[in-house]
């Protein structure tokens, strides 16, 4: 091996160590298996805490998944087995007692928006690639757990969720219409083509189906007022299927729902088709962005509320592993909902026990009451996910983000009307998109202000059309992220400055500049080249060690000068810019007699 290439070796070796240390310290940010910790010293009062709200969970668990299978376009049974497994391996692998998996109804028209957009128009169709998309989805959130980036939701602007969940539920009841009024849509992925498609077939409403709606949302909003406490969503199911008895006596009969039979139920593995992963890469990405979006949302309210510490990487983690199962199981992709974690809050959950029991208590639901499920109308219950979709509008988060700031109001807009335009894993992505670049705009305008010593010996900014104590120095301070979106502004701003024919050097403080990188200090290196073509001079003062370590390894400092580099001692913050400009002062003067100076003189006035 030659000379040469011994230190290339060398270096990706290193690297390649590096590497690998990240990747054990990641691995060790997940707990494999947390059940073990959770079965430590669990007794009789952790069990009944946990059956309780166990037992809460599942009564909403039941016309929760009713409700995702007719927003999904899936079948009810395919629906409750997903629900039943996310509830169950989510809680194993899951330290919050509070997150409950699976099926929700943002996840169900986000699934049913990007399969029509993708020309999956039939049920039939979508239950087959539905157990694909899962398995994809699930293996993206462990891969990011493991990566220890489950995190990075936080990065994800409040007004993009806001905006996204507000078209969310507005789309959700557009695609009630069809069930309420008793008409055939065809199949439309955004708000526009089912507002387009209802308008067009206005005139094949059914008026008995119509008035079954109407029925079961008096019976809700009357058992909403007087009995606030009751199990409002299951007597108002349980009443609905006297409005079908009465529809059918009066010669009028209307659509029900199918009946539900486990019993039949089958395993079906996805099938690994590499075609159909390439054209449902984008569907699964969406899919799990936003089950670790809405997980991590929800279990970050509920863990604050209880001042207790919320693990994302651990509960993304455990939302892959319930996905993965989903997808063997042949249930729909899951998330954290939050109703149900929300129920699971006010239940009383001790552990992530409670889940378990909640899946458990699903199933025997659905085997005790799923031949019964016929009874009910698919009116009754789109008017049920109609009310449901609308107490997830929250109107004081949408006031808030519109009135906060114009990026905000500009974020929301965008994603609120992408969703209601175009498929919503696409608003998603313009949304986020969005809120990126007005962010980086802002990040890019960083303040530089020119200061002066005091008579008091403190520095002040010099005000608009105020001069200089010298008028051969400029101190300039920047204040704010100097990155490659900023390098080239703070770099014209420094060259109009020295536009100035009497200014000879300036002092550069870069104390309170951040973010320094590559195209920032090749903004400078042509600053200082251009600045001595002219006969000026740049000083760096304030510099922080990263900041000197960066100048040092990309050869900025011996470009300016070790001399005229002054690094911020932690002892004394004004000292390097005292330094800095008695530097200066000492350029000048030896500049004005063609000789050093002594630096007993640099203490003494200039002329």
């Amino acid at each position: 091996m030659s000379r040469h290439t011994e230190p290339a070796r060398g270096y990706v070796v290193g690297r390649w160590a590096g590497v690998r240390k990240q990747l054990r310290n990641a691995l060790r940010m997940v707990d494999p298996l947390p059940t073990l910790g959770t079965l430590r010293g669990y007794g009789a009062a952790k069990f009944r805490g946990d059956l309780r709200a166990g037992l809460n969970g599942s009564l909403l668990a039941l016309p929760q998944s009713v409700a995702c299978a007719m927003i999904a376009g899936l079948p009810l049974d395919f629906v409750l087995v997903g629900c039943a497994a996310a509830s169950i391996i989510g809680a194993c692998f899951s330290r919050s007692r509070f997150v409950a998996f699976g099926p929700t109804n943002a996840t169900a028209v986000l699934l049913l928006s990007a399969l029509l957009a993708s020309g999956i128009e039939t049920e039939v169709g979508r239950a087959a690639l539905i157990p694909l998309v899962t398995l994809m989805a699930g293996l993206l959130q462990i891969l990011v757990a493991y990566l220890n980036v489950g995190a990075f939701v936080a990065y994800i602007s409040r007004s993009v969720i806001v905006g996204y969940l507000s078209s969310a539920v507005v789309l959700i009841i557009a695609n009630q219409i069809e069930a309420v009024a008793g008409i055939a849509l065809p199949a439309a992925s955004t708000f526009a083509g089912v507002i387009e498609g209802a308008v067009l077939r206005l005139e094949t409403a059914q008026p008995s189906t119509l008035a079954v709606a109407l029925a079961t949302a008096a019976l809700f909003l009357a058992l909403r007022r007087f009995v606030p406490r009751w199990p409002n969503v299951a007597l108002t199911l349980a009443g609905s299927v006297l409005f079908g008895f009465a529809a059918r006596l009066l010669g009028e009969p209307v659509e029900t729902l199918p009946v539900v039979d486990l019993l039949s139920w089958t395993v079906t593995p996805p099938a690994l088709d590499f075609e159909q992963a390439s054209r449902l890469a984008s569907t699964a990405l969406a899919v799990a962005f936003f089950g670790v979006l809405e997980t991590s949302s929800v279990g970050r309210l509920l863990a604050a509320r209880a001042g207790e510490r919320f693990d994302s990487n651990q509960e993304t983690y455990a939302l892959g592993l319930a996905n993965v199962g989903c997808s063997v199981l042949g249930g729909m992709p899951a998330s954290g909902s939050p109703t149900r974690s929300m129920l699971n809050f006010a239940g009383g959950a001790v552990t992530p026990a409670a889940s378990v029991m909640c899946g458990l208590g699903t199933l025997g639901l659905a085997f005790g009451l799923g031949s019964w499920m016929h009874l009910i109308p698919q009116a009754s219950l789109a008017v049920v996910v109609v009310f449901a979709a609308a107490s997830l509008l929250d109107f004081r988060q949408i006031r808030f983000v519109v009135s906060a700031t114009p990026a905000d109001r500009a974020v929301f807009l965008v994603t609120a009307l992408a969703a209601l335009a175009l498929p919503l894993d696409v608003a998603i992505l313009l949304g986020t998109v969005t809120s990126i670049v007005l962010y980086l705009r802002r990040a890019a305008e960083p303040e530089l202000h020119e200061y002066a010593f005091t008579p008091q010996g403190e520095l002040a900014v010099i005000a608009a059309g105020g001069r200089r104590p010298l008028q051969e120095i400029a101190l300039m301070q920047v204040e704010g992220s100097f990155f490659f979106g900023a390098a080239e502004l703070l770099r014209e701003r420094i060259r109009r400055a020295c536009q100035d024919p009497h200014l000879r050097i300036v002092v550069l403080q870069l104390k309170h500049a951040h973010h320094l990188d590559a195209s920032a200090v090749l903004a400078l290196e042509e600053l200082v080249r251009e600045m001595r073509s002219t006969g000026r001079r740049l000083i760096v003062a304030g510099a922080r060690e990263e900041t000197h370590r960066l100048c040092e390894r990309t050869g900025l400092v011996g470009l300016i000068g070790r001399e005229d580099f002054f690094v911020e001692p932690p002892y004394d913050p004004t000292a390097s810019t005292r330094d800095a400009l008695g530097r200066a002062q000492e350029i000048l003067r030896q500049q004005a007699t063609g000789a050093p100076v002594r630096r007993t003189d640099l203490d003494e006035p200039l002329d």
